[in-house]
């Protein structure tokens, strides 16, 4: 559902209360005037790169906000193969959670956003690669199409398409493709299955957003021709607004919070830089637009037209703006009778709003619930709101996708709340409401869409769309409004979530992945939630061959809708090693149901509510272990805890700040989260006392840290010499090759050979350190195809009575994902320091 927030300012003045990410719009007078002003601009940007975070908000509010340019960001991918510092959530959830941060952003800078299919699989070295695994001719098709529908005057590269293997290859990937998509968009033979609902467009110019990154040093950009470059600066500030350019930018980059892009508010001037890649060369270069006719005579009959709105940008009344209601319905009235699609259905919308808000017309419609299933009737309460004095009538409220409406035509007079109820029935046949993208079955590299209409989409279309028909004057407008739910909490307030339709019942495990150790059988949980009011069925296990559980069944009963009823079955793993899959299906009325519906609810995002094929991973194998209780201290964020439970271990979560000399005697490990040193403050402060553990005989394992991204200054994370790089093995399949074939941790307590490094997903590893002291002891070697091999993925070094384990393997993936040969190693390196003897002599390789 359509992410609504604040426009800008309103937006910036409230930002500590951006929780409330689903509420209504509401406009200053500055803002009404700063959206005449845009709407008063002809002219559209699109800014292309590859993921969540490479956008340029600077850039972006630039175009938005100084300009008055329709810009629009597409990201190809929607970041689902990154990290996540502030949840659990990876892969499918961490793309709509990214997606939900992007559209944040943009409802703070101004800007709109688009996507192609191309799924993030994670990190790539060469646009080559990359093409592999993207299908290349859809991806390109995808970007062709979002460039046919925005008729974009002017495109910018956030990358330079000349510099394949200089950084990520996604990157690179997504300038080659803009360049490719500006010569192909006119050309009738280009997609052509487009061509039936849009038209041929060419752009005039297409930018690179070049910086002296990409030159290597401030000191060689400084000497760079610049002849062909244009210069702006993204420092200017907008006194009708109360912020720069930088500060409204900064606060947009902040809200990629799952990145921990959170940072100061920037002012004062800064240059940014656009070199001209192709198109017509502007003569002004400091104009973006220049030649381009960006003012109401652009269209037929847009001269009128900008007689009217002209006028009311130059004398506009900021004591009372329905003084210009008149005038606007006159320009509406005209808006009607051109023919140029594009801007006359741009410029209605924007035209109605800006109606709306001069009026301080509020039109609201809200369920009692936030959820409903197909074939439930639904209450929905209305709040209807003049606030001027100009003469407004509803005539009439009707609900999209059914024949529910109100015809109760009243006046609304000045300041008088009009409440109204109406109740509908959700038609049976009504699709859930799961972003679009993943209703069906993906590829590594692609969402697979079923419906082209919605390729490019930041999300689904509203569940329900409302239709307030009002008449204004003499003028009859419909205004369309989402069907939301709002609610209050007595710690926050009045909060706003969209109104979705799920099923009757899913169901989720207690666990991702459940390890059996020997052939007994374990109980497993499944919690079955109901999506509606008395909900009975029967829930049974669909197995993988060789396993069985008992009960084959059990009869569920859930009375009234969001309660969950646990039911146990007791999984009987066959004798031999086994990996496998388990599904629930739940039975309702001759219906059945496997889906899990999974949550995600932060306060900067509107809650999103997700439906998954509902799994888990079952492995029946042997992993023995040393040890019982292990010490966790949470980076970034992962499922580490939880796996190592899997394997029998104790694993209690580490306050940092609590951390003294005997806290961690009690251990016979500890661990360290992913990227624990760039994001735990504290670490800095117990680093002696996390060393004098090892030295005294503990077992220390510290996971993937990012090169130079400490949260604060350490002389160093290890007790010897060691140094974090950039190095990765993005090749899940890639060779492995032991190092130290008799070292201790690649034999006790499991032998671990070639072979448990099948199955990987994702990755080998990142963030390989490249330089070490020789007290550490590489354990394996690995690369990705036509690179040197790479020695850093593990490393261990004894310290007094104890060893410090360094590893860049993914195991944050691995574990999740019910990697036998993960679990393995991750008992061996836990396992480490109880071994003595046999190895003592290869302790250091």
């Amino acid at each position: 559902m359509r992410l609504i927030l604040t426009f800008l300012v309103g937006l910036i003045l409230s930002y500590p209360l951006i929780g409330n990410a689903q509420a209504p719009k509401r406009y200053t007078s500055a803002e009404i005037h700063h959206e005449i002003q845009k709407l008063n601009f002809l002219g559209t940007a699109l800014y292309l790169a590859a993921h969540p975070d490479d956008e340029n908000t600077r850039l972006i509010a630039y175009l938005s906000n100084k300009l008055k340019a329709r810009t629009v960001y597409m990201s190809l991918t929607r970041g689902d193969g990154g990290q996540n510092l502030i949840g659990p959530e990876l892969r499918e959830l961490l793309g709509v959670l990214r997606t939900q941060e992007l559209l944040a952003a943009r409802n703070v800078d101004g800007g709109e956003q688009r996507f192609s299919r191309a799924n993030d699989f994670g990190f790539s070295k060469h646009p080559d690669e990359t093409f592999v695994i993207w299908d290349k001719k859809k991806v390109l098709g995808d970007v062709v199409k979002v460039i046919r529908q925005l008729k974009p005057d002017i495109i910018i590269n956030r990358f330079d398409h000349r510099s394949p293997g200089r950084t990520h290859g996604h990157h690179t990937a997504s300038a080659m493709l803009g360049i490719e998509a500006f010569d192909l968009t006119n050309k009738p033979d280009s997609y052509p299955e487009q061509l039936k609902t849009l038209d041929l467009w060419q752009p005039k110019r297409i930018y690179f957003n070049t910086s002296w990154w990409f030159y290597g040093s401030r000191e060689n950009f400084e000497k760079a021709d610049k002849s062909n470059m244009t210069q702006v600066d993204v420092g200017v500030y907008y006194p009708q607004l109360g912020r720069s350019n930088n500060e409204i930018a900064s606060l947009a980059s902040s809200q990629h919070r799952c990145q921990g892009f959170g940072r100061l508010l920037v002012r004062g001037a800064q240059p940014d830089y656009l070199e001209l890649i192709k198109g017509e060369s502007p003569q002004d270069k400091t104009n973006l637009f220049d030649g381009i006719d960006t003012s109401w005579s652009r269209i037929s009959g847009g001269v009128e037209i900008g007689d009217i709105l002209y006028a009311i940008e130059k004398d506009f009344q900021f004591d009372d703006p329905s003084e210009h209601i008149p005038d606007l319905l006159k320009a509406y009235a005209l808006l009607q009778n051109v023919q140029d699609d594009y801007w006359k259905n741009v410029k209605m919308a924007h035209l109605k709003e800006i109606i709306l808000a001069c009026g301080g017309i509020y039109l609201e419609a809200g369920t009692k619930k936030s959820a409903a299933v197909p074939g439930e009737n639904v209450t929905v309460n209305f709040e209807v709101l003049n606030r001027s004095t100009a003469e407004i009538q509803l005539r009439s409220i009707s609900i999209t996708d059914s024949s529910a409406r109100i015809d109760e035509p009243r006046q609304l007079r000045p300041n008088e709340k009009n409440q109204m109820e109406l109740s509908f029935f959700v038609p049976k046949d009504m699709e859930y409401s799961n972003p679009y993208w993943l209703k069906e079955q993906g590829t590594m590299g692609m969402y697979r869409v079923a419906d082209p209409a919605m390729i490019g989409k930041p999300e689904n279309d509203d569940t329900f769309k409302v239709n307030f028909e009002l008449l204004i004057g003499d003028t009859e407008i419909t205004f369309e409004k989402p069907l939301l739910f709002r609610h209050s909490k007595p710690d926050v307030g009045e909060i706003y979530e969209p109104f979705v339709i799920l099923p009757r019942a899913t169901a989720s495990f207690a666990q991702d992945v459940f390890l059996f150790n020997s052939s007994e059988p374990t109980s497993i949980g499944l919690a079955i939630r109901a999506g509606a009011n008395e909900q009975k069925g029967t829930a049974k296990l669909q197995l993988p061959q060789g396993w069985s559980s008992n009960p084959t069944s059990i009869d569920f009963n859930i009375e009234q809708a969001g309660a969950v009823q646990n039911v146990f079955f007791d999984l009987v793993p066959p004798n031999e090693e086994s990996v496998g899959v388990i599904r629930p299906l739940l039975e309702i009325d001759g219906l059945t149901y496997s889906d899990e519906l999974v949550e995600i609810n932060y306060d900067h995002i509107p809650k999103q509510s997700i439906l998954l094929p509902s799994q888990a991973k079952v492995v029946r194998m042997d992993i023995k272990k040393e040890g019982e209780r292990i010490g966790y201290i949470v980076g970034a964020g992962d499922k580490v805890p939880e796996s190592l439970e899997q394997i029998g271990y104790q694993v209690e979560l580490i306050d940092v700040e609590k951390i003294e000399p005997s806290t961690l005697e009690a251990y016979d490990g500890v661990v360290l989260g992913i990227r624990a040193y760039n994001v735990v403050e504290e670490l800095k402060y117990k680093q002696a006392l996390l060393l004098d553990y090892v030295k005294n005989g503990g077992n220390m394992i510290v996971q993937y840290n990012t090169a130079g991204r400490w949260r604060s200054q350490f002389e160093n994370i290890a007790p010897y010499d060691l140094s974090i790089s950039r190095d990765r093995v993005t090749d899940e399949n890639a060779k492995v090759t032991l190092l130290r074939p008799n070292h201790a941790l690649v034999n006790y307590p499991n032998k671990i050979a070639e072979k448990d490094f099948e199955g990987w997903v994702q990755e080998r590893g990142l963030y390989f350190p490249n330089e070490w002291d020789e007290a550490f002891t590489p354990l394996f070697s690995m690369s990705d195809k036509g690179e040197e091999p790479k020695e850093g993925s593990l490393l261990v070094a004894p310290y007094g009575k104890g060893n410090y384990i360094y590893t860049g393997l993914s195991f944050f993936r691995e574990l999740p994902a019910g990697v036998p040969g993960a679990y393995k190693l991750f008992a061996n390196m836990l396992s480490l320091k109880k071994r003595k003897d046999n190895f003592a002599d290869d302790i250091k390789g």
